[in-house]
């Protein structure tokens, strides 16, 4: 069985989306067009990591990228079988997956090289991973000024093979900080820098061979739309994959938002003249009211602050969200309209000639549109098509 509140996820336009961005790395660059590393953590970003993944990967999908070694095995155990990145730290992590999932890690600390480098060792293999350096975000990764101390220790590792050199903007999305050039400039000081150590002598490293297969990348969805400097050899679209432009940028690229969250209306009732609505009767009605109930809740992960702020599309017209958000259901104003239990609820997506979108949702409530796609709760079925 199915609840009534389900999101609807069409894999065709993810695959679109997909196309669509590579298709803008190739007319955009003269030289060699970068690839994509494609960006499925947080459950892909609530959609369903494992259908999501295996749809890029038949749109031409070869290496994925996901937040910890967990996500990555659940990758596996749905059937992918594309490289898969694993971006976040290591040092609490049950290393073994890395191994039995072959997963790539990334390594950030010092730390995390020590125990991957001893860790391929009892495995008797050798490990490709990818650098992070840190430029500003002050995160993960080695500080950009500091790596001539940090890096040869790693360089040296027997069992460990450098796959390729990243980093990460704190502001892409953000037209008027000036820490996004500052960190372009503070990378491509880095790199050089990995170049002096990989040429010198002394403390360079072990295999030399490496360093020159290695490759670079550092653009987000933001910083894939802002500058094409940061291109280098692969971009990480997460955001835009899933057909939402990260605000308050803009895009010419042609995207579909791929989720359509809806449920039912599963009763309707009126109110009269200044009665209230909902825990708190934080809603009173003025006139007599007509107000459906929508089986759609905080624990669904709607936010609260929709109460009063954002609506709901029934019928082709916006219907206000009116009292509180309850871990179970929603009210929604429906005065006027001919509203009936059964009739589709639009909470994200089109109906009619409208359309809710996420942007517009997370402006609504003072958050960003990753939150409101990841927040979309386990109990939600995801129906795929």
């Amino acid at each position: 069985m199915i609840r009534q509140t389900v999101a609807r996820v069409d894999l065709a336009a993810l695959k679109s989306n997909y196309r669509a961005i590579a298709d803008r790395l190739s007319a955009d660059r003269a030289a060699r067009t970068p690839g994509v590393i494609a960006v499925v953590k947080a459950n892909a970003y609530g959609h369903g990591a494992g259908q999501v993944a295996r749809a890029l990967e038949d749109a031409g999908a070869d290496l994925l990228a996901c937040a910890d070694i967990e996500e990555g095995a659940a990758l596996r155990h749905a059937g992918v079988r594309a490289n898969i990145l694993v971006f976040g730290a290591l040092s609490v992590s049950d290393l073994d997956g890395l191994f039995d999932c072959q997963l790539t890690p990334t390594i950030s600390t010092p730390g995390a090289a020590h125990a991957v480098q001893a860790a391929a060792e009892k495995y008797k293999t050798r490990v490709r991973y990818h650098l992070k350096i840190d430029t500003g975000m002050n995160r993960l990764g080695f500080r950009f000024d500091n790596l001539k101390r940090t890096l040869p220790a790693l360089f040296a590792s027997e069992n460990l093979d450098l796959e390729a050199v990243y980093t990460h903007f704190a502001t892409a999305d953000d037209p008027e900080s000036p820490l996004f050039n500052e960190q372009r400039l503070r990378f491509e000081r880095a790199r050089a820098d990995i170049a002096t150590m990989n040429h010198g002598t002394g403390e360079g490293p072990r295999d030399v061979s490496s360093f020159s297969s290695s490759y670079v990348h550092a653009a987000n969805s933001a910083a894939l739309l802002r500058d094409s400097r940061v291109w280098y050899d692969r971009v990480r679209p997460g955001l835009l994959l899933y057909g939402v432009v990260p605000p308050p940028l803009a895009a010419t690229l042609s995207l579909t938002p791929i989720m359509t969250l809806v449920s039912r209306v599963v009763a309707v009732k009126g109110v009269r003249t200044d009665e209230g609505v909902g825990y708190g009767l934080k809603f009173t009605a003025e006139q007599p009211t007509t107000i459906a109930i929508v089986p759609a809740g905080y624990a669904d992960g709607l936010d609260l602050r929709l109460a009063g702020r954002g609506s709901v599309l029934i019928r082709g017209r916006r219907a206000p969200i009116v009292g509180s958000v309850n871990m179970d259901m929603l009210m929604a104003d429906v005065t006027g309209l001919d509203v009936s239990p059964g009739d589709e609820v639009v909470i994200i997506g089109p109906q009619g000639d409208d359309r809710i979108d996420v942007r517009e949702m997370a402006a609504q409530i003072g958050t960003i549109p990753y939150e409101i796609l990841c927040r979309i709760g386990s109990r939600i079925e995801r129906v795929y098509a």
